[in-house]
């Protein structure tokens, strides 16, 4: 974990996501870069122009803005360290940040979110869960402050060939010297006897070789409202979960349980799309 990104539009949620990447910099040694991602106005003038010369003086005083913002921020937050860039990129935000992480080499994405629901859930969502979806590395999306985790719940099928997942949630257990608590979600429409779940549970910590953890089953009508009970349960400031990256009419049908978990779910998010 060498790189961090954390997106910026200088919302309180976005500044508690800078302050938490200060911290996790810090203890792995770790930089930040910092990105302010500007959607460009949408300009019906037919005089060329005027509409010119508007979006002249909108960009300059949108990269000023943005300019005082992070020295503000720096100066305020990361003054004894880390090392801290800053970018200022024009575009839709979801394809630059996935085009900032790629070129970047960027290893963790760090991000404040306000969460969505209803309606605009349904037709938009939250640019965290555009995010969450797309991103080539692991993403920890946060509404709240967040200065330490202790206790970091990972939610599973109890699928052995989710390697790559598992190891990576082993790293981020390790990165913060955290309890780990494996937890099955029984649900009436994929139920499972206790007996074959503990089983289960019990051969996926030893195929893993996992240290420092709990086994766990919470029956509930759904994924998200048990991961959201047993969260709240063992007062974990963080729930580590895998997403299939789905898009379209597929997502739009199926939904994702780490979207909705990062939507919903007061706690820290952390999530990562494993190759399939």
């Amino acid at each position: 974990m060498k790189r961090i990104l954390v997106p910026c539009d200088f919302s309180d949620p976005a500044v508690q996501a800078f302050k938490f990447a200060v911290a996790v910099a810090n203890q792995q040694n770790a930089e930040i870069a910092l990105l302010h991602v500007v959607e460009l106005p949408v300009m019906h003038d037919t005089v060329l122009m005027p509409t010119l010369t508007f979006e002249e003086a909108y960009l300059k005083d949108v990269k000023a803005d943005a300019e005082k913002n992070f020295a503000q921020m720096k100066t305020k937050w990361a003054k004894d360290g880390p090392k801290v860039s800053t970018h200022i990129q024009y575009g839709p935000t979801t394809p630059t940040i996935r085009q900032f992480i790629e070129e970047q080499q960027i290893d963790l994405v760090i991000m404040g979110t306000h969460g969505a629901s209803g309606l605009k859930e349904f037709l938009v969502g939250s640019n965290a869960e555009k995010i969450v979806r797309t991103s080539p590395v692991p993403v920890i999306a946060l509404k709240n402050p967040l200065k330490t985790v202790k206790h970091i719940v990972f939610p599973s099928n109890l699928n052995t060939e989710q390697e790559e997942l598992t190891l990576k949630v082993k790293d981020l257990q390790h990165a913060f010297g955290a309890k780990l608590h494996i937890l099955y979600v029984n649900t009436p429409a994929l139920f499972k006897r206790d007996t074959e779940t503990k089983e289960q549970l019990q051969a996926f910590a030893k195929r893993f070789m996992l240290q420092d953890y709990t086994l766990n089953i919470v029956n509930d009508y759904s994924e998200e409202a048990g991961i959201a009970a047993f969260a709240h349960e063992v007062k974990a400031e963080m729930v580590a979960i895998g997403t299939h990256g789905r898009r379209g009419l597929n997502h739009l049908l199926t939904g994702s349980i780490a979207e909705d978990v990062v939507n919903h779910l007061d706690c820290a998010i952390w999530t990562y799309k494993a190759a399939r």
